[in-house]
């Protein structure tokens, strides 16, 4: 699944790109990883399921779905999503019973959007859902990443996506927190991130990026062709992209 979401991504966006500073470092960290993001947009499960494969490939990848969606994108459901209600309390208490089980393990890791809907980017505070906060007190060994995500049009005809994780957080250092200063502590961390992120994608340079994947650039179709003939016959090397490179 993650190879058939590569090609997606490849068929549908310019690229996938991970800032230069925001590559995770685990070193020193076998234990279990918590992996909390934004949630922009539609197209995040694909981004984390390609993150997932690229930066973790040795650990178990876990997320919890809405009960209803995981319903309409059953796929999910067989690649590691667990369905909960986000609205009751019961879907709550769902969510920390199947978090404490999935990292038992250290090998594991569980990915959450933590703001619960669809946000955008620039909108502050972030409103992360209180359950992230709880986590520590069911898997105290576990490290916290937090994870940017953005989405913009550069000077191709298909976006862009854009991540970076930032510095973990200790599990065991969150728990000494209470709940409160604990979920400030998780949303400022992410906050940071996405300040920095923002910064990168406003600049519109490549360099400051890893491309992970990358699709195709310029018009494609009828069009194309006829500039790559009209290049051959001209004995310039075609260039199909809007921009150079």
């Amino acid at each position: 699944m993650a190879a058939y979401f590569d090609r997606y991504l490849r068929r549908h966006l310019t690229a996938l790109r991970l800032s230069r500073w925001g590559a995770p470092d685990l070193r020193g960290h076998p234990g279990p990883l918590v992996v909390y993001c934004n949630h922009p947009a539609w197209w995040d499960a694909a981004v984390l399921i390609v993150l997932a494969e690229r930066c973790f490939p040795d650990r178990e990848g876990y997320a919890p779905f809405d009960a209803q969606m995981l319903a309409k994108y059953g796929v999910f459901g067989r690649i590691g999503a667990f369905g909960v209600d986000p609205a009751s309390r019961r879907g709550a208490a769902a969510f920390l019973t199947a978090s404490r089980r999935i990292l038992s393990r250290q090998e594991r890791a569980l990915w959450v959007t933590a703001q619960g809907r669809f946000s955008d980017v620039r909108e502050r505070p972030l409103g992360l859902r209180p359950g992230v906060a709880h986590l520590p007190e069911v898997a105290p060994d576990a490290l916290f990443l937090p994870l940017a995500l953005e989405y913009a049009f550069w000077s191709e005809r298909g976006a862009e996506a854009f991540a970076a994780f930032g510095p973990a957080l200790a599990g065991r250092d969150l728990l000494a927190l209470p709940r409160a200063a604990r979920l400030e502590r998780l949303e400022g961390a992410l906050t940071g991130v996405l300040d920095r992120l923002s910064a990168d994608v406003m600049s519109r340079d490549p360099a400051r990026f890893v491309a992970l994947t990358e699709g195709r650039r310029g018009v494609g179709g009828i069009y194309d062709l006829g500039r790559r003939v009209a290049a051959a016959l001209a004995g310039r090397r075609f260039e199909p992209g809007h921009g150079k490179g």
